[in-house]
């Protein structure tokens, strides 16, 4: 969850659905990444504004997470079986120049829309284009589905991540400091909810 400007000489991107022969390729991917700014949240009735503000330079790591969660009887990692071979679910894998550098979670939530569980870029692949590639791949399952938008969660201090979900036309439409007040390593972020709505000018503009 990166960011994700291609440079010109950019290596061609493949997206494969995941099954239990590739599945492991998503253990491999490095998650990891350098937080050196955070989002200043802004709210009016009609809208929520942002701006990147710097902070002292840590490191986040979504694998190392996810496995202390594991290790506490919480979310596994990286890819649940549950996405595999499933018709409300999918997961899918993307590769550069044969080897595995993202990964891309979806599922249908309860709200009829396509909810990204996950999309990671691996840390050595990163502005290769490979998280505009997943979100393109994304957005291509909730309309083969007939699904009326797209939503994901992030946090606060994902600012590239943030960076290009805004670029590929995602609005900024709620947030929450409390989610992740109960998580060990994380307490101080705040989730945010983004949304591609595909026929809701009102998200568009």
């Amino acid at each position: 969850m990166s960011a994700d400007e291609p440079p010109m000489t950019a290596p061609a991107i493949a997206i494969l659905a995941a099954d239990a022969r590739n599945a492991p390729d998503a253990a491999a991917l490095d998650g990891s990444f350098t937080i050196a700014e955070r989002l200043l949240l802004s709210a009016t009735p009609d809208a929520i504004t942002w701006q990147a503000m710097p902070v002292p330079p840590y490191r986040k790591d979504y694998h190392e997470l996810d496995r202390a969660d594991s290790d506490r009887g919480g979310a596994s990692a990286p890819l649940p079986a549950e996405y595999l071979g499933s018709a409300d679910s999918a997961a899918f894998l993307a590769y550069a120049a044969g080897k595995p550098c993202g990964l891309l979670l979806l599922s249908t939530g309860w709200n009829g829309l396509a909810v990204i569980d996950d999309i990671l870029v691996d840390a050595g692949a990163r502005r290769l284009g490979v998280g505009s590639a997943l979100l393109a791949h994304a957005e291509a399952w909730a309309r083969g589905r007939g699904l009326p938008g797209i939503m994901l969660e992030t946090q606060d201090s994902n600012v590239p991540a943030c960076r290009l979900y805004a670029r590929h036309g995602y609005q900024l439409r709620g947030f929450d400091r409390s989610l992740y007040a109960t998580h060990p390593g994380t307490a101080h972020e705040t989730a945010l909810f983004w949304y591609l709505l595909f026929n809701d000018r009102t998200l568009r503009n």
